[in-house]
């Protein structure tokens, strides 16, 4: 059974939709498969569902629920039970990871090891690792189930998680020297998130590599205009610095080309 949660939730098996339609079993169910192989209390899930105040019918209700959910999963298993797929635990409830395959968790894995080859240095691997595990998005995590404290959690890690490894394959492609290819696509990222230091810095970097060093300096005045209208702030010592090294023309922005040949994967 695989579960799709990085966009519109997708629950399918042998083929078929098993995504429940009512509000509150997609949140069911999009919790447990976020948290596979984990035991979900019962007091999680009421509490995702109802917040602090949950009805006197709160637990009862919980079983239904589940019940309904192997239903729908025992629809579609070749051999077995429902209940060997979505296990009831003490006082909780947990997928076996043998039984259900989340792509939010397949890109947790990824996203780990396209860190690991960025720290290693393996520039061509990280954006590897990286494209592959962006490509499993396809909208804002959880965009249509109905979010309790838990999901909203959830799903704020995993933005931040991925605009963090935006910036790795960004990184590793300004390793590789794809400066002039990153230029719009840092624009669009820099004006969805005007007070991003980090974008904003990447941009400058790719403009000034691609002989535009005024324009790398008038992001600079943009966002410190930005930080300084909305925050009360100066830019970062590091985005200073940036701004300084651009000034001078210093030599440590320049690419340097790799010893390696890049192919655009596949």
């Amino acid at each position: 059974m695989e579960i799709n949660v990085l966009g519109p939730m997708e629950a399918t098996g042998a083929g078929r939709c098993i995504a429940p339609t009512a509000a509150k079993p997609r949140q069911v169910l999009a919790l447990l498969a976020l948290r596979a192989g984990e035991v979900v209390s019962v007091s999680t899930l009421v509490e995702e569902i109802w917040g602090e105040k949950p009805p006197r019918s709160a637990l009862t209700t919980l079983q239904t629920y589940i019940l309904q959910l192997r239903r729908l999963i025992g629809g579609v298993l070749l051999s077995g039970s429902a209940k060997d797929v979505l296990l009831t635990r003490y006082n909780g409830y947990l997928f076996t990871p043998e039984g259900v395959m989340v792509d939010a968790q397949l890109y947790d894995g990824l996203v780990d090891e396209a860190n690991q080859a960025s720290e290693n240095g393996d520039h061509l691997e990280a954006y590897r690792l990286a494209r592959q595990a962006l490509d499993l998005w396809s909208g804002e995590a959880l965009v249509d189930v109905l979010r309790g404290a838990h999901l909203s959690i959830e799903a704020t890690r995993l933005e931040q998680s991925r605009l963090g490894l935006l910036e790795t394959r960004i990184d590793a492609e300004l390793h590789l020297g794809r400066h002039h290819m990153l230029l719009g696509e840092l624009a669009v990222l820099v004006a969805r998130n005007p007070l991003h230091e980090s974008f904003c810095a990447k941009l400058m970097v790719a403009l000034y590599r691609s002989g535009q060093r005024w324009r790398a300096l008038e992001v600079y005045q943009t966002v410190r205009t930005e930080l300084a209208d909305e925050l009360g702030l100066e830019p970062s010592v590091r985005l200073q610095q940036l701004q300084h090294a651009i000034l001078s023309a210093d030599p440590s922005l320049d690419f340097v080309a790799p010893n390696i040949l890049f192919t655009q994967p596949t």
